[in-house]
């Protein structure tokens, strides 16, 4: 039985673990990056980071591969896209020869090495391997992976945008942070010699996202820095259009997410300071960042059964349970008491905060939108959820309520009731985060799910006002504690 065969049969789950982490296949990958090498004893551990699988499309699998460093005793990482394709040969031979072109430049300018080739197919496995800096869709991934094309473009910028009375590096250690071909690549620019530049972070883009992005980050920024109180934003260097490149600073701090998997006496502060961030991006004026797409609760359900379209297929009765609670947000959305839209962070999530020295930095604007306010705040309650659930820590409720504490002064009774509702949705949706690779999938998802069905029926409990609308003097949804308590 073939791979794809596999994949699409009765038993998915088990097939798609069985491809990720038993030996027989990891020997094949191993074998194919081994010929793709200078030689094949520099290839060392090879890591799963993420797997994504597409129901009735492919499973992908990203890692980063250990690669011995020549003339060192050390290995160097390099992330690499594994695709395992259930549907043939699909979009893959429209991107052939502009993955020829990269690779033949990559060789080129020698930032290839130590491997000799930059991508393998291997047909009866249905298996195609994709390695960093290679991507149709960013072309101009190789070239922002050359430290030699990285110093003259910094040089050209640090004139006027990033800091023109600084002295200037002799180099840049390229790092690849993120790499997700078709998606989004971020990398790392470290100066050689620390003392005469910062790191600086590239941000990719395709068509004119990056221009937006760009333009509303810094407007962001800039409004935050004078009327944040405490909370500010990271403030993009420049935008290179010939590169489709975001550059950013290196952000000082820590991120929330950090605090979280080591809770101390300071993370309830932290997590007031998220609430105050929050409340205060939802003051920014429209105008302030320019024209936003709007999104609305039945563009977020849609997305959210998107993002989880996986789940029925491995876990069909669980998949039942999705769709009736969708269902549910629907009709009870629709009876809830609404508010105009607002500036919203879109992506508002413990690691997009970060803390230090009495202030919280947030980042990553790509994903702003003019939405209810309820929106970013349902999403960070179902980002501690996860947490909670994949850390297995207690004191979920404490958690939420300190940021509450943070947030909710002045806020709308129903924004705060909306928004347990968009936290069931976005439960649904983060549900994708739980590791396919991890033994227990099943058990941790379902476990995700049942949260949501849980947030659900406590909404369920709201007392409805005449002619089916829900009071917007009810009591609050979430308790908040009194100032004095700590987690």
């Amino acid at each position: 039985m073939s791979i794809a065969d596999m994949l699409s049969g009765p038993a998915k789950l088990e097939a798609i673990q069985w491809v990720l982490l038993s030996a027989g296949p990891r020997r094949v990958l191993r074998d194919q990056l081994k010929a793709l090498l200078s030689a094949p004893n520099m290839l060392g551990p090879c890591r799963l980071r993420r797997a994504r699988f597409k129901p009735g499309r492919k499973l992908t699998g990203h890692y980063d591969v250990l690669v011995h460093v020549e003339g060192t005793e050390g290995y160097g990482a390099r992330p690499i896209a594994v695709t395992w394709r259930l549907d043939g040969d699909a979009d893959r031979h429209q991107a052939g020869d502009a993955l020829v072109e990269m690779q033949a430049e990559a060789l080129r300018q020698g930032i290839a090495a130590p491997f000799r080739q930059l991508t393998a197919e291997l047909p009866e496995w249905s298996m195609h391997v994709q390695v960093s800096p290679l991507d149709a869709r960013f072309p101009q991934l190789v070239r922002l992976s050359d430290p030699r094309y990285v110093r003259a473009r910094l040089a050209t910028y640090a004139a006027s945008d990033l800091a023109p009375d600084q002295p200037r590096p002799g180099g840049y250690a390229v790092t690849p942070i993120r790499y997700h071909p078709g998606k989004r690549h971020v990398l790392r620019y470290d100066p050689l010699d620390a003392a005469k530049g910062g790191t600086v972070f590239a941000k990719l883009y395709a068509g004119e996202d990056g221009a937006r992005a760009f333009r509303v980050a810094r407007h962001v920024a800039d409004w935050l820095a004078e009327h944040g109180e405490g909370v500010t934003a990271v403030r993009p260097l420049a935008y290179v259009a010939e590169d489709g490149v975001v550059l950013y600073p290196r952000v000082l701090g820590t991120p929330l997410s950090d605090h979280l998997r080591r809770p101390s006496q300071g993370v309830a502060q932290c997590l007031e300071r998220a609430g105050a961030a929050l409340h205060a991006l939802h003051r920014l004026p429209q105008a302030v960042a320019g024209p936003l797409q709007p999104h609305d609760f039945a563009a977020e359900v849609k997305k959210a059964a998107g993002a989880s379209d996986h789940i029925p297929v491995l876990l069909p009765s669980l998949g039942v349970a999705i769709g009736a609670l969708l269902d549910r947000a629907r009709e009870l959305h629709e009876r809830l008491p609404q508010e105009p839209p607002t500036f919203t962070h879109g992506d508002f999530k413990s690691e997009h905060l970060w803390a230090g020295s009495g202030r919280v930095t947030l980042i990553d604007f790509d994903t702003c939108r003019l939405a209810d306010p309820a929106f970013d705040v349902g999403r960070f309650l179902a980002d501690m959820q996860l947490w909670h659930i994949t850390y297995d820590q207690p004191g979920l409720e404490q958690v939420q309520e300190r940021f509450l504490v943070g947030y909710a002064p002045g806020a709308p009774e129903g924004r705060l009731i909306r928004a347990r509702l968009y936290e069931a949705v976005q439960l649904v949706k983060i549900a994708r985060r739980v590791p396919l690779s991890d033994c227990d999938w099943a058990s941790r998802t379902e476990q995700v799910i049942r949260r949501a069905q849980a947030v659900m029926n406590d909404l369920g409990k709201i007392r409805l006002a005449g002619e089916g609308k829900v009071s917007t003097q009810m009591l609050r949804t979430q308790r908040v504690f009194e100032e004095g308590n700590q987690i």
